[in-house]
């Protein structure tokens, strides 16, 4: 979650403080995955190391058969990225939508030499155009990656996304404070960190210290919950 589920992100620095330096490290997760506050199915991210300085993030919702139309709930995305001194720089990325007749897939390539960016697939034809990359730029899904290392308490992030053929920008805050997030036997402290300007449109995720991916992202609009996917499980992949 770019996903109609949005794709849809610590070094901290503490009062008095400052923490080790933040880094990447593989992992596995597992989430569940609710619609309008109901269970829906379930979800997993994950992020492992490739050849060099490459690594790959990948994210997969999968709905249960009762959601098997909605393709917020359906839908496998990947990139591949570059990880130079704690920097996320995407390299290639992939979107699969499965719906209950016809699938779209999209495939992105990020040209750093010549400073651009395209898609192909069944994306619209004024998305497939060559797009101007800059410093910094990332996919969405890295945002799930650069909130857990950007994100401290009161923070303002900024990212600019270039992503199925948008450019797009971000904003995000950070909580003062920490909050209890709670998925079954499992409770957290963690920050939320809300978008600041997607207007009806909301993003929050919530982030824990020592934990490598978002303890919970929910997806809201008009005020209403969407897809909410909450962790229950990480590892350390091998």
């Amino acid at each position: 979650m770019t996903l109609p589920f949005r794709s849809l992100l610590l070094g901290l620095v503490l009062a008095g403080s400052v923490a080790p330096a933040w880094a990447l490290e593989p992992f596995v997760a597992s989430y569940q995955a609710y619609n309008e506050g109901k269970l829906a199915g379930s979800a997993s991210m994950k992020v492992v190391p490739k050849a060099g300085s490459q690594w790959q993030i990948d994210l997969n919702v999968k709905g249960t058969r009762g959601f098997a139309r909605l393709a917020g709930l359906n839908i496998e995305q990947s990139t591949v990225f570059d990880n130079v001194d704690g920097q996320f720089r995407p390299l290639s990325q992939a979107t699969v939508r499965h719906a209950l007749f016809m699938g779209k897939k999209m495939v992105g390539t990020y040209d750093w030499n010549a400073r651009t960016a395209q898609w192909q697939g069944d994306i619209k034809k004024d998305r497939r155009a060559p797009l101007s990359l800059q410093p910094g730029d990332m996919s969405a899904l890295l945002m799930n990656l650069a909130v857990i290392r950007d994100a401290a308490p009161g923070k303002h992030l900024d990212y600019r996304v270039v992503d199925n053929g948008r450019i797009r920008e971000y904003q995000y805050v950070v909580s003062p404070e920490p909050e209890t997030v709670t998925v079954e036997d499992l409770s957290y402290s963690a920050l939320r960190v809300s978008r600041a300007n997607g207007g009806n449109d909301e993003t929050i995720f919530w982030v824990a210290d020592g934990v490598p991916t978002p303890v919970r992202i929910l997806q809201r609009e008009n005020g209403q919950d969407g897809v909410d996917l909450r962790l229950v499980e990480y590892q350390g992949a091998p």
